[in-house]
């Protein structure tokens, strides 16, 4: 007959390997999702919008926890704080263009592009002689007021870390009608496939010169491909914005969702200087 001792051993080594079962089909899980979705921040027109890189989410793959009598599932994180203030009144734009608008600015000149929103200014320099398509066309929306009362909708806080706007519709799918042509991918600041924290830059679908309105805002280096037009530099005060609203995490919790602090952006403005 099998003793109370051996039978407890044999159900403590039964929870075990299930647990480990559990653990190495959500790894298998975690690396077909992450081949399927391709390491591309932008704009998806139709379905989700992707926004990983191979790995990101294959943590521990080498440590296993020898202990039969760990729980295996831990509880959601508790909701950090909100720390920004409400939206300024206001209702996001709807405007939509058919084509790009003709170049306007000047070349030559420095640009400054600045958001109001309801977490703290953020301001940026532009790179108009480097990036002239994006940089007039980010100029042309903002004179429409078209990123006013608009949503950051997208927070990433695992693997790469960046915070996406630039869409009125808020849902990651939006943009004005039109798409400028990709520039400045061999910016002497993408090093190693890596954009580093105050980077600003262009969504895309993945497919070449697909870029529209939404734009990323890097607060930490990410490595991602040199796929994505490099426009911009943030403000050290505007990092420090960018990395409050990172400390307050994700809808999800998994590193990847739309922002727990409410980030609107009351006003956008591009000035020459």
């Amino acid at each position: 007959m099998v003793s109370q001792e051996q039978r407890r051993r044999q159900l403590a080594r039964e929870k075990f390997l299930r647990q480990q079962q559990r653990r190495t089909e959500a790894r298998r899980k975690s690396r077909v999702r992450n081949s399927v979705i391709a390491s591309v921040l932008g704009v998806v027109l139709v379905g989700s919008l992707g926004l990983y890189t191979a790995g990101t989410f294959d943590r521990d793959e080498d440590t296993s926890n020898a202990n039969a009598e760990v729980t295996p599932s831990a509880e959601a994180p508790s909701k950090a704080p909100d720390p920004c203030e409400k939206p300024a009144e206001g209702k996001v734009a709807s405007k939509t263009w058919k084509k790009e608008p003709a170049i306007s600015i000047d070349k030559s000149a420095k640009y400054t592009m600045t958001l109001e929103t309801t977490c703290g200014t953020i301001d940026m320099a532009l790179k108009a002689s480097a990036a002239p398509h994006t940089v007039n066309s980010f100029e042309f929306l903002a004179g429409e007021g078209y990123f006013d009362h608009s949503t950051c909708h997208r927070l990433t806080t695992n693997g790469i870390y960046v915070l996406q706007c630039g869409d009125p519709t808020g849902s990651g799918t939006g943009g004005p009608g039109y798409t400028i042509p990709d520039e400045n991918l061999k910016d002497k600041s993408l090093k190693d496939s890596t954009y580093p924290a105050g980077t600003v830059a262009m969504a895309n679908t993945g497919q070449k010169d697909s870029g529209g309105s939404q734009f990323f805002l890097v607060y930490e280096d990410s490595p991602l491909p040199p796929s994505y037009t490099p426009f911009g530099t943030v403000s050290e005060g505007g990092l420090k914005v960018l990395k409050k609203i990172a400390e307050a995490g994700d809808s999800t919790g998994a590193g990847d969702g739309a922002p727990n602090a409410t980030v609107v952006i009351d006003k956008a403005t591009v000035t020459k200087s």
